[in-house]
């Protein structure tokens, strides 16, 4: 498995999700969203994994509320790329398969 993390260090369901690859001894790179976004393939990648970009923005963020973006017209991929901080957390990525949010169930099957 080459899992990968994508959150901050805020984020509590990150921090459960970091705690749940290492109390099972499962390696993983976390990927801090305030240091570092989402590569235009990473995102295509999440995108086709979860269903689309309505369910990688978060629009109950305070990122989303702080933009305005309720009531702006924006192109969602190019704002998940410029302000990763839009983005609902954790991501987590397993090759071509990603979830979205904290979700054990899922992460079970994986392995």
């Amino acid at each position: 498995m080459n899992i990968q993390i994508f959150g901050t260090k805020k984020c509590q369901d990150t921090r459960k999700a970091e705690r749940y690859f290492k109390e099972r001894k499962i390696p993983f790179q976390f990927v801090d969203l305030t240091v570092r976004g989402l590569s235009k393939g990473e995102l295509d990648k999440v995108r086709a994994a979860v269903g689309g970009l309505d369910n990688l923005i978060d629009k109950n963020g305070k990122e989303y509320a702080k933009r305005n973006l309720k009531y702006l017209v924006h192109d969602v991929e190019e704002m998940l790329l410029i302000h990763p901080l839009l983005l609902r957390t954790p991501i987590i990525r397993n090759g071509a398969k990603a979830t979205v949010g904290y979700c054990p169930e899922t992460w079970m099957d994986w392995s």
